[in-house]
């Protein structure tokens, strides 16, 4: 089971980022590829670059949007929960963040019917932890 601990009541948001990639279980979706949306919020404490307004203390999102975009764009999976593990793992290991929410959405997703998208949204980091 896993708890919600103290978070930083500040978090750097990047929302609506858009790719175009080649992840899914069917293997028209891995051949032809599809747009993919993904949303980030960075749990991390924003008073350093508020009060010193220098881009060396805070978390570059330009940075953060690129390491997302390489997952995105050049990597493969089956599943959009994968995809999500990565791009968390990977942005806990680059940047100075407690935690990290990944929102991937799939907007064309292949069913047999109308929804605006599919997706998953995960939480991880040393501010989420098991209980």
């Amino acid at each position: 089971m896993v708890r919600e601990v103290s978070l930083p009541q500040d978090k750097l948001v990047l929302k609506g980022m858009q790719f175009y990639g080649y992840h899914g279980a069917l293997p028209e979706e891995r051949q032809l590829g599809q747009r993919f949306l993904v949303d980030l919020e960075l749990f991390c404490d924003l008073r350093s670059p508020g009060a010193s307004d220098r881009l060396g203390a805070a978390v570059d999102y330009a940075k953060v949007f690129d390491l997302v975009k390489g997952i995105v764009e050049k990597e493969r999976y089956h599943l959009i929960e994968a995809l999500a593990e990565r791009i968390a793992s990977c942005v806990l290991e680059n940047f100075p963040v407690e935690g990290v929410l990944v929102r991937v959405k799939k907007p064309q997703v292949p069913l047999p019917g109308i929804l605006s998208y599919a997706g998953v949204e995960i939480k991880r980091g040393r501010c989420f932890q098991d209980a």
